[in-house]
């Protein structure tokens, strides 16, 4: 006879509310504007809901059916009452009353965003209307710009990509992937697609100019192809006189290619798309005050209708059952709606508190800030602070900002102080914006220029952080002549 043992274990198992919850939370206002829609399509259960703004103060009483304001009229929000930056009067900020409103009224005034395509989907638009090209065509397309990284460049081989069509019921052979690739690398923006910095350039200088070539334009392919290292490193001495030109020549072509972009595709906002805030946080006399913008009073709560028929006994026993499981899932939906608001409320206005000097003065005052802080004032874990910040912004008098740009490390100044990194970072775009053309400083001179601003920083450092912000070493910042 076999034993028989029992054991005792515990192991965390998600409820379907929480995982729901979780969900809505980490989506952007756009994205939750479209859940909740495709939501209640499929739930009959559900319905929209307009509310007049609510005012949520520290005491947890609510206020509604206040007269109706301008956008930026009400006093009755988010508000840290006191005055200046003097010590007192911030210490009389983070002890003064907090309020904050859910302001669902229609939006005329906030920032309203334009729907925009990605990158990808833009060239597969494009490619599309070509002559030629069928759903065979688009499919391998599909599984090419699935390979780029993050700044376009195609990183797999080629017989990774037509495996990766095989899986898919797709028969292509490389000469069929490379002819399609080379569509894509000629869309608008070109150089989307190749492997390398110099094919990029080439590409993009070739579909600017097309058949009429003026001599700059000669000259600068021939330098792309031919002499590109020595382009690469500034070394135009060389270039001069293995070519025989004069330095206006070169000067020319070099003006050619300095119009390329080396960064052509952009995998977010583009130029012409505007955000929508999850948030409006202003200072005027001396409160600050922040309004959560719930787009289009997106308030959904369940029907009574469904709740009365479930009541009665002439229901069939399936249909009973039907309705109960859309009830269950209206309730969750509802609730997690309720919780993603609160949760967001209760983010931003523990950032209000960690970087007041930040929304009172500018982003020179940025303080450094982790999650973990937010985490412990708010009560909530990381992960959930995480969800929180990503793709969520707030809309002040110093420009829209992505919550998680408030989080950053630190570094000490020679008084003792932490300064915020994305600070840091700054002064060494504004040093080298400023610098000589001809005599560009290098990290050695930036990390000392620093020092005299009493930022104690390491040269490795200042490296670190320039390439991160994309500024060439100093030797390729260098005037050419």
């Amino acid at each position: 006879m076999p034993d028989i043992k029992l054991q005792q274990s515990q192991r965390t198992q998600l409820s379907s509310q929480q995982i729901m919850t979780s969900q809505l939370l980490q989506l952007p206002l756009m994205h939750l504007e479209q859940r909740i829609f495709d939501e209640l399509q499929d739930n009959p259960m559900l319905e929209l809901e307009e509310q007049k703004g609510e005012s949520i103060d520290d005491s947890g009483v609510k206020s509604g059916d206040e007269p109706e304001e301008g956008m930026f009229d009400s006093v009755d929000r988010f508000e840290k009452d006191g005055a200046g930056d003097t010590e007192r009067g911030k210490k009389d900020d983070q002890e003064g009353r907090l309020q904050f409103t859910i302001d669902n009224r229609p939006k005329e005034s906030f920032i309203q965003a334009v729907q925009q395509d990605s990158c990808e989907e833009k060239l597969l638009k494009d490619l599309s209307l070509q002559e030629g090209i069928a759903a065979r065509e688009l499919s391998i397309a599909v599984e090419i710009l699935g390979n780029l990284d993050d700044d376009g460049y195609l990183k797999e081989d080629f017989p990774v990509i037509v495996y990766g069509l095989g899986q898919n019921g797709i028969e292509v052979d490389e000469w069929e992937v490379k002819s399609i690739l080379k569509k894509i690398q000629y869309l608008d923006p070109p150089g989307i697609g190749v492997h390398t910095l110099q094919e990029r350039l080439l590409v993009q200088l070739e579909a600017k100019v097309g058949r009429n070539k003026t001599s700059p334009d000669t000259l600068a392919l021939h330098i792309l192809e031919e002499h590109y290292d020595d382009f690469l490193n500034n070394r135009y001495e060389r270039i001069l006189k293995q070519l025989q030109i004069r330095p206006a020549q070169l000067e020319s072509a070099i003006a050619v290619i300095s119009t390329l972009d080396p960064h052509p595709f952009i995998a977010g906002v583009s130029a012409d798309e505007y955000i929508v805030p999850d948030f409006i946080v202003t200072y005027e006399n001396g409160r600050l005050t922040a309004v959560l913008n719930d787009r289009s009073n997106m308030t959904v709560h369940v029907t009574r209708e469904y709740q009365d028929v479930l009541k009665s006994r002439g229901v069939p026993v399936e249909d009973r059952k039907y309705m109960r499981q859309k009830l269950s899932r209206a309730k969750e939906f509802a609730s997690a709606i309720a919780q993603r608001r609160n949760t967001l409320i209760k983010v931003i206005e523990a950032l209000m508190n960690f970087q007041y000097d930040f929304f009172v003065t500018g982003p020179e005052k940025l303080v450094p800030l982790v999650m973990k802080d937010v985490a412990e004032k708010t009560g909530f874990d990381l992960s959930t602070i995480s969800r929180a910040v990503n793709g969520k912004y707030v809309q002040t008098r110093f420009g829209t900002f992505e919550l998680k740009y408030f989080f950053s490390g630190s570094l000490p100044t020679e008084e003792g102080e932490d300064l915020s990194t994305k600070i840091i970072k700054q002064y060494i775009k504004e040093l080298t914006e400023a610098e000589d053309s001809a005599k560009p400083l290098n990290d050695d001179k930036l990390a000392k220029m620093l020092e005299e601003k009493g930022i104690k920083i390491a040269r490795r450092t200042v490296a670190k952080y320039r390439e991160q912000m994309q500024i060439p070493v100093a030797r390729l910042r260098k005037k050419i002549f």
